[in-house]
């Protein structure tokens, strides 16, 4: 298991069990816990009650941690999130919202059922699995989320909006920024380079006009599969919706891609299912490409600033920063060319 990042509350069994007792009533009792690993921002447990149930229980970080600014109030986020899709979706699995409380000596903590399954990223780190079902799954799921929309663009709370697409992605790379000044974070050709880039293009922003319901965060971590009843992999969760927004359902597409570039790979599974399932057409014409451009610069920005606040320094994670550092260039890069 790796290293507890500064914003994950440490826990003890003990504590478990109060927070479960204070969820479901004094009778509740904790028959096996233990940390579940894969996540850098919250404490999450894997909790088994005496009557059988499997829960998850994700305690949010402790008061007076430093945040990101639109990491504020992810825990709340995370059941509106989950309570919103099984309302709207719910043929798109993510777990029940079983409790969501606050505590003076805990702060805010959130549990839901656990779903089936192992994360992709777990799978691949076991040696891999034929994953394409399951991928496939993945796009369909991602086009169904979209057809909700928002009565705004950007997050459903005080954090980063706006009526426009422009004005609210404006505003979250914003925070970026602001948060890498506070973090002392280096970028490359620093933060006037990237502002100059997003003003060059943000009229490409302008063709995004309905809200979409977006996971933003739909990594190999957080999407869950297990073997259907072909023996074939499936789609059987998504979790950690807590960085959920509303936008350019083009940003839900580069998270599954991490790393490269959906223009690129036009037949991924995971494009090939989205495709099919899409109430809207999708052509990654060049102001798709763009817009994606841009949607990359803000995810490796994201991932850059928020380094400090996890506890992965330049001496302790040398080759993250400097991988980082190369993916953030070479999209500044691409877009100063375009």
């Amino acid at each position: 298991m790796s290293a507890p990042s500064p914003t994950q509350r440490p826990l003890t069994p003990d504590d478990v069990s109060r927070l479960i007792r204070a969820s479901f009533g004094p009778a509740a009792v904790v028959a096996d816990c233990g940390p579940l690993d894969g996540g850098g921002f919250a404490a999450v447990w894997a909790v088994r009650l005496d009557d059988g149930r499997q829960v998850v229980l994700k305690v949010a970080p402790p008061g007076g941690v430093r945040l990101l600014r639109y990491e504020r109030g992810l825990c709340a986020a995370e059941a509106r999130y989950f309570r919103l899709v099984a309302e709207h979706v719910p043929r798109v699995p993510v777990p029940p919202v079983l409790h969501h409380g606050t505590d003076p000596a805990y702060g805010e903590w959130l549990v839901t059922g656990r779903l089936p399954g192992r994360s992709l990223a777990e799978l691949a780190a076991d040696g891999g699995a034929d994953d394409a079902p399951a991928r496939h799954d993945l796009g369909v799921a991602l086009a169904a989320l979209h057809r909700v929309s928002g009565a705004r663009f950007g997050y459903d709370d005080a954090r980063s909006s706006g009526s426009t697409w422009r004005a609210a992605f404006t505003s979250m790379v914003e925070a970026l920024l602001a948060d890498a000044a506070d973090w002392e974070v280096r970028l490359p050709g620093g933060s006037d380079r990237v502002r100059a880039l997003l003003r060059r293009h943000a009229a490409a922003l302008d063709a995004v006009r309905r809200p979409a319901l977006l996971h933003f965060d739909c990594w190999d971590g957080n999407v869950l599969v297990a073997p259907g009843p072909d023996g074939r992999l499936r789609l059987t969760g998504l979790v950690d919706g807590e960085r959920f927004l509303y936008g350019d359902p083009l940003l839900d597409l580069v998270s599954p891609l991490l790393l490269r570039r959906a223009e690129d790979e036009p037949d991924h599974l995971v494009l090939r299912g989205y495709r099919s399932a899409s109430a809207e057409p999708f052509d990654l014409d060049a102001g798709a490409r763009r817009r994606l451009s841009l949607y990359r610069l803000h995810l490796y920005l994201l991932m850059t600033v928020e380094m400090p606040s996890r506890g992965m320094t330049r001496q302790t994670h040398p080759e993250r920063h400097a991988g980082l550092a190369d993916l953030l260039d070479a999209e500044l890069d691409a877009l100063g060319r375009g």
